[in-house]
């Protein structure tokens, strides 16, 4: 019987988590000070060349592991739509310039502000007065 794609899919992370604290303990030595410095490090953006090379490795594993237990479960692990590798090509026309934008009308930017009514009190500027 092939389990369902939910289950499967937190025995992979839950797999892959496990792998990644032991690759982070042997990264220390068996130093306490040396992981507790190395999970320190790690923060919402970390990259993975951050990352001590035990655990670059352990992620690198745990991903293979990870499509190769999907494929022999029967899952697809291809994307439902082509990715697109290249920007559309322009007209040639517009000579590598992109058509302008409108913008949206709810947008507030840098050039798009909006601007006072001219019959808005508070907008205009005081009437010299006559002598």
């Amino acid at each position: 019987m092939t389990k369902s794609a939910t289950d499967l899919m937190q025995e992979v992370i839950v797999s892959a988590v496990m792998d990644a604290i032991v690759a982070l303990k042997a990264a220390s030595k068996g130093l306490p000070n040396s992981l507790l410095r190395d999970l320190n490090a790690i923060h919402a953006n970390t990259t993975l060349a951050d990352l001590p090379k035990e655990l670059q490795d352990s992620i690198g594993r745990s991903v293979r592991d990870a499509f190769t237990r999907l494929l022999k479960e029967g899952y697809s692990v291809s994307s439902a739509r082509p990715v697109p590798t290249s920007r559309p090509r322009l007209e040639s026309g517009s000579h590598g310039k992109e058509p302008p934008r409108a913008p949206f009308p709810d947008r507030r930017g840098p050039g798009n502000r909006a601007r006072p009514r001219r019959d808005d009190p508070r907008k205009t500027p005081p009437k010299p007065r006559d002598r």
